[in-house]
């Protein structure tokens, strides 16, 4: 009896959180049925945790969200309870649902992720051996931290290395006392992440309550309370959106900074990612928005030693009612921003189009961007889990649209038949062809996005519609091997010493990563043809550009690159 409460207690909560809307009675009485039930199953386990996280971040009332406090505080000691009873808990580890307090995730985690780690949580840390295979590369890395290993690891098949490891660090924590020995090498930092990561070492993080999902939670000041139907996708209009008022930014403090970026690394590894902007964020730039109904995000730059080439990077950290519920990152160059988003799967039944599209109205409001282009991984290009959800139709009902004719025709028809036939579902063989090349969505100076009107036998509309910056990589490839006999040190010299030339630059008191953002820029600016007869402004803009690049924010390299019109159009027909 007690059995089938609980079962039917999950399945009408689950009801109940795609309804949102009609009071809390019904949802507070299925938590008290499921607080007082010891479920047995690691699969109903985990169903109720998911569920009252979403709550969490969707609560219709204070009631509701006290109780799922309570509920969520509980959790330690029900998966106590189930590995004590022997229940299989391998369902907890998939990444979709990692996390639960309670349990812990073994990864091999980047170097840098491992430092922090070692920073923050050095008691809750260890090396599973179980997954070591680097045996060759551990026993050529490891005498120059273990005095006389080469006797064994020079001539012996098996060595027990964790014998080794033993004696040396002594009391020390194994992951702890590794990654000093690491930190001691007189290399730069990148030698030693390129070292360690070499070694795949798998490292068990045995997080603690606020570092799991079950209790991490920013604190905040007001909730939003849903008491109301949630915002459907057919509510949203992306265009409608990217043209309303401005959402209200500031940045903030560096020890908030460093906070955000705390959580933001918490909340990826404990579900087995990682982020380039969050592994490597600057806590010194890090702003904070508001886009309404509870919902905070908080936008993340990196430094100039780990930012990209050519395009300009920022990480977006979302939290709903302080609740992490998803992560944004956005390439972009010129005017145009490949965006990757990210719902956590908890939270897909909540308002997502809503979010993204306030999402890409601030990324418009900072950067000012206005094309943004979703590529093919994102809905589904080898990965299932993108044709499952139907990930192509959420942003093609948002408005986006296939660039490659063939694709664009194909979505014609498909839209077609849904509308004719009541019960048509897009087959997944479809959606596996549909995902096969990049989408995009364009506003004009007018606010308004291009129409399908001209695309119906799949005639491009944008100068973007063939551009990846791919391309630009190959063909600096093409000329390193035709005029550099393929090498790197060549092309980059001369490169530079064109550029400079050309634009007029004297750099000898450039920083040095002003000095490495010219090196980078200045493969591709070699190649655009005529730059020497740019006028003195263009030259000008070009200098401070480059300079942009390897200092303070990469918003006003963005800024700055989108007034250039030459150097646009040259990289546009580059690329494409």
């Amino acid at each position: 009896m007690i059995v089938e409460k609980s079962t039917s207690a999950l399945a009408e909560l689950e009801e109940l959180k795609r309804s949102l809307g009609n009071g809390s009675a019904k949802i507070l009485r299925a938590l008290r049925v499921l607080s007082k039930s010891k479920l047995t199953d690691a699969g109903q386990l985990i169903r109720f945790h998911e569920m009252l996280l979403f709550f969490r971040a969707y609560p219709p009332s204070t009631k509701v969200l006290k109780q799922i406090e309570s509920i969520l505080k509980t959790f330690v000691k029900r998966i106590s309870h189930l590995r004590d009873t022997d229940v299989d808990l391998s369902p907890l580890d998939d990444p979709e649902v990692s996390g639960i307090a309670g349990t812990s995730v073994t990864s091999n985690f980047s170097y840098t992720i491992v430092c922090w780690l070692v920073a923050k949580y050095p008691k809750q840390l260890s090396i599973d051996w179980d997954w070591f295979e680097e045996e060759d590369r551990f026993g050529a890395m490891m005498p120059r931290f273990l005095p006389l290993l080469e006797e064994e690891a020079m001539v012996e098949a098996h060595v027990p290395y964790r014998d080794w490891l033993r004696a040396a660090k002594g009391r020390k924590n194994e992951v702890g006392w590794l990654i000093g020995q690491f930190e001691s090498l007189g290399v730069p930092e990148h030698l030693k992440a390129e070292l360690y990561d070499s070694l795949k070492l798998h490292v068990t993080w045995r997080f603690g309550f606020r570092s799991s999902r079950t209790g991490m939670k920013l604190a905040q000041p007001k909730i939003f309370f849903h008491d109301q139907p949630l915002i459907q996708r057919r509510d949203i209009s992306l265009s409608v959106e990217l043209s309303s008022l401005p959402i209200p930014i500031r940045e903030v403090s560096r020890a908030l900074g460093a906070k955000i970026l705390d959580l933001a690394r918490e909340t990826s590894a404990v579900r087995y990612r990682e982020l380039h902007g969050f592994t490597y964020g600057d806590s010194r730039r890090v702003l904070q928005a508001s886009l309404g109904r509870g919902t905070e995000a908080f936008v993340i730059g990196v430094p100039p030693e780990h930012r990209l080439s050519l395009r300009a990077y920022h990480a977006t950290l979302i939290f709903k009612n302080g609740v992490p519920v998803a992560y944004f990152e956005g390439l972009s160059l010129f005017e145009r921003m490949e965006s990757g988003f990210n719902l956590y799967y908890t939270f897909r039944d909540g308002e997502t189009a809503w979010l993204y599209a306030r999402i890409l109205r601030l990324m418009r409001q900072l950067l000012g961007v206005t094309v943004f282009s979703i590529e093919p991984y994102q809905i589904g290009h080898e990965n299932e889990e993108g044709i499952e959800s139907g990930a192509f139709w959420f942003y093609r009902k948002l408005g986006f649209r296939p660039v490659r004719p063939e694709l664009m025709k194909l979505t014609l028809s498909e839209e077609q038949k849904i509308a004719t036939k009541r019960d048509y579902r897009t087959s997944a063989r479809t959606l596996r062809r549909l995902a096969a090349g990049h989408l995009l969505f364009e506003m004009d100076v007018s606010g308004s996005y291009a129409s399908d009107l001209s695309l119906s036998m799949g005639e491009g509309v944008s100068e973007w519609d063939h551009f990846a910056v791919r391309n630009l990589g190959l063909a600096v490839q093409r000329r390193m091997s035709q005029e550099f006999n393929s090498e790197a040190a060549r092309i980059r010299a001369a490169s530079v010493k064109f550029v400079k030339r050309a634009l007029g630059l004297r750099s000898d008191r450039w920083r040095e990563a002003e000095l490495n953002a010219l090196e980078n820029l200045a493969l591709v600016l070699a190649m655009i043809r005529g730059i020497e007869r740019w006028s003195a402004d263009e030259k000008q803009l070009a200098a401070q550009i480059i300079r942009a690049k390897g200092r303070g924010d990469e918003a006003r390299y963005l800024r700055l690159i989108q007034q250039h019109t030459k150097l646009r159009a040259g990289i546009i027909a580059l690329g494409s």
